[in-house]
Order: C-alpha cells, then sequence, then structure tokens
C-alpha cells in the first residue's frame, strides 16, 4: 500500500477545489501532455481540433436540414443559422461526452502512479476536465467569429456565458471522479461510457428542438441538466437571451452537489485502487 492511500483522504470542499489550485503546476503539466500526446505526429495537430467538430457539423447538418428538413424555432432559420444552433449544442455535449468516455480509464492508465509513489490522485479528474474545456473553449471561439460575421455583433447576453461554464466544467468534474473511481473497479464501464454519451446526445435538444418534444415527456428535457445547459448557452450566445436565474441557481447547485458527490465517492474508494491493480 502506498503513503498516498495510507492516510484517510479529505472529502471536503476545500479538498475538492485545492485538487487543483494546491497542484496547478503539476495540473498544467498532465493536461498538456494529454494534448500533446493526442495531436502528436499528426499532419495538423492541435488543427484537428477545429477540423474534427466541423466535419461532423457538415455532415449533422446536411442530414437533419436537408434529408430531413428539420427547421427550427426562433429567429435563425435560413441554413447557415441552423448550423450554428447545432453546433452550439453539440459543443456542449461534446465536452460531457469527452470527460465521461475519459475518466473510466484515467486511473488505470497511472496504475504506476498509484502503486509505486506519493502522488495526488484526486489532481487526475481535474486534468480531464481541463483538456475537455479546451476543446470547448476553442468551439465557443468559433461560433463567436461566426456570429460576428454573420450579424456584426455579439448579443449583450452572451456575457453571462462564464455564469454558464462554471457548472458546467462541476457538473463534468463530478462525472469524472465518479467514472473513474467506478472504472478501476468495473472495467466494463469504459465500454458502456461511448453508449451513455450516445444516448445523451439524443435525449438532448442537439438535433432538434425542445418544441419537438412530445408535451408529455417535456419533462424528461427539463430535469436533464444538459439540456438547460444547451438551450441556456444557444440563448446567450445566439438569441440575445439571458439565462433565467431561477434555472441558473438551480444549475449551480446540482453543480457543487455532484462535484462533491464524485470527489466524496472517489476519495472513499481510492484506498482500494493499488490492491485491484
Amino acid at each position: 500500500m502506498t503513503l498516498d492511500s495510507a492516510a484517510r483522504p479529505s472529502v471536503s470542499l476545500r479538498a475538492l477545489f485545492g485538487a487543483a489550485t494546491g497542484h496547478a503546476s503539476l495540473l498544467w503539466q498532465f493536461s498538456r501532455r494529454e494534448l500533446a500526446g493526442r495531436y502528436r505526429g499528426s499532419l495538423l495537430g492541435f488543427g484537428w481540433a477545429v477540423v474534427n467538430p466541423l466535419l461532423l457539423l457538415a455532415i449533422y447538418t446536411f442530414v437533419f436540414s436537408v434529408v430531413f428538413a428539420l427547421r427550427w424555432d426562433g429567429p435563425i432559420q435560413d441554413r447557415a443559422g441552423f448550423a450554428l444552433v447545432i453546433y452550439t449544442g453539440m459543443i456542449v455535449h461534446s465536452f460531457f461526452a469527452e470527460c465521461l468516455t475519459r475518466a473510466p480509464t484515467l486511473i488505470v492508465e497511472q496504475r504506476n502512479l498509484v502503486k509505486r509513489v506519493v502522488f495526488p490522485l484526486h489532481m487526475l479528474p481535474w486534468s480531464v476536465v481541463l483538456v475537455g474545456a479546451f476543446h470547448y473553449l476553442v468551439g465557443v471561439l468559433l461560433v463567436t467569429v461566426a456570429v460576428l460575421v454573420r450579424t456584426g455583433t455579439l448579443p449583450l447576453s452572451a456575457v453571462a456565458l462564464p455564469a454558464l461554464w462554471v457548472p458546467q466544467a462541476l457538473l463534468a468534474l463530478g462525472i469524472a471522479y465518479g467514472f473513474a473511481a467506478l472504472g478501476v473497479y468495473l472495467r466494463d464501464l469504459a465500454q458502456l461510457a461511448g453508449f451513455i454519451a450516445l444516448t445523451l446526445l439524443f435525449m438532448s435538444p442537439v438535433f432538434y428542438p425542445v418544441s419537438a418534444v412530445p408535451a408529455q415527456w417535456r419533462f424528461l428535457v427539463d430535469l436533464n441538466p444538459l439540456a438547460v445547459l444547451i438551450e441556456a448557452t444557444r440563448g446567450a450566445l445566439l438569441y440575445g437571451r439571458w439565462p433565467p436565474p431561477a434555472a441558473l441557481a438551480g444549475l449551480w447547485a446540482l453543480a457543487v452537489a455532484v462535484a462533491w458527490l464524485g470527489f466524496y465517492g472517489f476519495q472513499r474508494s481510492r484506498r482500494g485502487f493499488a490492491d485491484v491493480l
């Protein structure tokens, strides 16, 4: 058993955020290494962070706006506007999907750090969120540029976006902590994570407006925090709508709770990581 697992790890909120602030340099090194390793040796390098989502956007826009002839409620009706609406939903979902699918193998792939050295394992899920945030912000930048080219200005409500980013990051962090811990004991979770991410894609209003959901099933959208984030991000960035204060307060409360619960489960189960690995 390592020294890291011998002591009883703290589960306080202070310890949760201290995992990032207290190991900022190490967190940056891990995140940078993860990004560099992902694109190392490719012709476009970091350019794939832009090309990949744009290729998917082109495919989805063609399928849903041309083949299915789907129309969107709201002030954006042409095909370019439709693409922006879809892409905004995609980048929110992709952020969660990346954290969700990366987390189950996070500790398993770092087994040497678990077994042989004193290492702040609770810092690793933060690196997953940081890498996901990089790709997310690239997407937001692309949408921002497109809106500026299209309209010549950004809606004032865009300044509310950071108020959505914090709960979004905390929700993803809680998921990363939970899945990272479960992935040590349940190796099948790595296979299930992709299916869960795909389910979230179609259960959230990424490719369809909320109004397309039958009234008797609308409560599923209202209970889905990812759907709330997608709609709020679209509203702030594309429609000039400010996030509803009540929904925003609920998101913050839920995000802190999910982040802490994931952290609690991770800290309480980490003492067995070395034995399992």
